[in-house]
């Protein structure tokens, strides 16, 4: 699960680092979009974790 946290942070600022060098509004999207996945991905890791832990006690 690290391995994909990891991996996520870096799509989310790859997302951010290419959304401040767009010089046009469609890479600009692309990197917005590129930064909201990482970061959705990463909660949705989170919930994962935290339902598996909840599923496991119960």
């Amino acid at each position: 699960m690290i391995y994909f946290m990891v991996f996520s942070a870096i799509t989310a600022l790859l997302g951010l680092a290419t959304a401040a060098a767009a010089h046009d509004a469609a890479l600009a999207i692309f990197g917005y979009g590129l930064f909201g996945f990482g970061v959705m991905f990463a909660l949705f890791l989170v919930k994962r974790h935290f339902d598996a832990a909840d599923a496991a006690r119960h």
